[in-house]
């Protein structure tokens, strides 16, 4: 009868640990999302006050954005487990912020830049706080979305890469409204993995996040840019 007593006392400290682990994950992945938006920001404005990407031609510039991007992530699974994966993970933002500059120039260029770029910013963190929400509120696996998530992405990266050699305003458009829609779902598919404990390395979930969201703001801006932008 002690023993019965002593072991039921006992069985909620592993549902308990676990509860605890996968809260710390969620935790430190919030805290290095916020920290990853610093270098980015940072690369950003370099680019755009540089002109580095800027002069680069677009056929280069989307090789070297490829190449790298590949690159880091390929470097990030292989340090997530070392002292070293963050600041790859940081390097890497950088990189992005970097490649990004080529169209917030752009934007910026327009009469009412300033206010488009706030635009997509505010449209991004509305859309992250919205997946934040709901991924803590859902009770379902969502694991069965992630293939087809998967397959969205790819088919959405070929159809950019060939849209770079056809230059079709529409499909630009069209390409970026699904990338906002896509990238969204990922955000939530993301947070739910880190929530359900299916993803516990933290730098790992981060990589995922952010690059949802890198999709999300670059999509909202382009689309801004396409349809409110005013030339000076």
């Amino acid at each position: 009868m002690n023993e019965n007593l002593q072991t039921f006392g006992r069985a909620p400290v592993a549902p308990v640990h676990e509860a605890g682990q996968r809260n710390a994950v969620l935790r430190n992945t919030y805290w290095l999302l916020a920290l990853s938006m610093v270098p980015t920001v940072l690369g950003a404005w370099i680019g755009v006050a540089t002109g580095l990407v800027g002069a680069m031609s677009p056929g280069i510039s989307m090789i070297v954005f490829l190449g790298g991007a590949f690159g880091f992530m390929f470097a990030i699974e292989k340090t997530k487990e070392s002292a070293a994966g963050v600041p790859v993970l940081l390097a890497f933002t950088f990189f992005m912020g970097l490649m990004l500059s080529r169209l917030v120039g752009s934007v910026l260029g327009m009469a009412n830049g300033a206010s488009l770029v706030m635009m997509a910013f505010a449209g991004t963190g509305t859309i992250f706080l919205g997946m934040a929400t709901l991924s803590s509120v859902i009770k379902r696996d969502l694991s069965s979305m992630g293939k087809w998530l998967f397959i969205g992405a790819v088919m959405l990266l070929v159809a950019g890469i060939a849209n770079f050699f056809i230059q079709s305003s529409a499909l630009m458009i069209t390409l970026a409204v699904i990338a906002v829609g896509i990238f969204s779902a990922f955000i939530l598919y993301d947070l739910k993995r880190v929530q359900d404990g299916h993803e516990t390395n933290y730098i790992t979930a981060t990589l995922g996040v952010y690059l949802s969201i890198y999709n999300v703001f670059q999509s909202l801006l382009a689309l801004l840019g396409i349809a409110g932008g005013r030339d000076e």
